[in-house]
């Protein structure tokens, strides 16, 4: 068993790191406390090629693999949770399907733009009533003539107010509920489609988050992606992907905050010594460095799965599930080492501890990563 990276992802993981540090790190505190948009990091983003890591550079890839692309966002993540999504949602759950089950004149006329950099991706799925139990989706997509017309609205859309496009799901046999939703791609020029005012979140508030709706939207009918009433199937398989990117985001927030954590042990001084000295703190530290390499081990283990075309369901439900719940825990620790200190805005574990809960939510909750555990155990 090798755990050493290659190579060509040792040079990926260095480069993600530098700009993290040096770009990315030095807004961070900024664009979170203004809910801003770091509009400026994306033509770098593209620049680099972090947009479309493993997707082939015939279609404007980097031409890398999915470990690759973890650790990109983990690197991102340790800086900017809010960036780490960005990016984790275009590549993940934008342009993974389009490229995964989208035709030739699909692949070619959006991957390229999006892996590329050119465009940026959202994915629509959740709706007001359909999160968890996404069959029970109200959106709906009536074939006329050469057209699909899309009336309904959809919530949580991470990038909704800056993606050029969309997956959206959609239901086209309502009557057949999971067997009777379909996949379609839809630009945001599309008329009828719209994007609504974006949420005010406890974290990862510079990324942007908005509904989505649709009056009579109509797109091509070669807008379907994938075969009718094949959605859920591809929404599914979509979410395996993102989770490995949640599971990412979640292992580099925690990094960050072991990390601050450590340094700030080192210098605060009480009672005559760096509280680093105090078992209390060692305790803590501990604990979630090895619990976080435990994270860091699951989420290598179902991006090497996934980069070498091997079942990744479950891994990925466990990376996510363990790293996502690992964040909380270590970023609470981070800031019950920094004491008074930690819950204010001056020290970054203020900012890890919020950012780390979203991970146990987005993306499938810890639940539901439980309930896809327990079924590839027990089916």
């Amino acid at each position: 068993m090798d755990f050493e990276l290659s190579e060509e992802q040792t040079l990926i993981q260095s480069m993600a790191r530098e700009f993290a540090m040096t770009r990315v790190a030095p807004i961070a505190a900024e664009i979170d406390r203004e809910h801003r948009f770091p509009s400026e990091l994306i033509p770098e983003l593209r620049e680099l090629g972090l947009l479309g890591v493993p997707f082939p550079e015939e279609l404007g890839g980097a031409g890398s693999d999915y470990l690759s692309y973890a650790l990109v966002i983990e690197q991102l993540a340790q800086a900017c949770a809010s960036t780490a999504v960005i990016v984790s949602a275009h590549t993940s759950l934008c342009t993974w399907p389009i490229y995964q089950f989208g035709t030739d004149a699909q692949k070619k006329e959006y991957v390229t733009k999006l892996a590329s950099g050119e465009w940026l991706g959202a994915f629509a799925l959740t709706e007001p009533s359909a999160g968890t139990d996404a069959g029970s989706l109200r959106t709906t997509a009536v074939l006329d003539g050469d057209e699909w017309v899309l009336n309904g609205s959809k919530t949580f859309i991470t990038n909704g107010s800056h993606a050029d496009v969309f997956v959206v799901l959609a239901a086209t046999e309502p009557e057949h509920g999971t067997r009777g939703i379909s996949a379609f791609i839809v630009e945001k020029t599309a008329a009828g489609c719209s994007v609504g005012e974006e949420e005010s979140k406890m974290g990862i508030r510079a990324s942007s988050t908005t509904a989505l709706y649709f009056s009579d939207c109509r797109i091509p009918a070669a807008a379907l992606l994938g075969a009718k009433n094949k959605g859920f199937k591809i929404a599914l398989a979509t979410l395996d992907g993102g989770r490995v990117g949640i599971a990412a985001q979640a292992v580099g927030i925690a990094q960050g905050a072991l990390d601050a954590a450590v340094s700030y042990a080192k210098e605060r001084v009480q009672f005559g010594k760096p509280i680093a000295v105090l078992q209390a703190i060692q305790w803590m530290v501990a604990d979630s460095a090895t619990e976080l390499d435990a994270a860091r081990l699951l989420l290598y283990r179902a991006a090497w799965k996934e980069s070498r075309g091997l079942p990744y369901s479950t891994e990925a439900a466990m990376a996510k599930l363990f790293a996502g719940e690992t964040a909380s825990r270590v970023a609470g620790k981070a800031v019950q080492i920094h004491g008074g200190y930690g819950f204010t805005e001056s020290y970054p574990v203020e900012r890890a501890y919020r950012d780390a809960k979203i991970t146990e939510i987005y993306e499938g909750t810890s639940e539901a990563q439980r309930m896809v555990i327990a079924r590839s155990l027990l089916h």
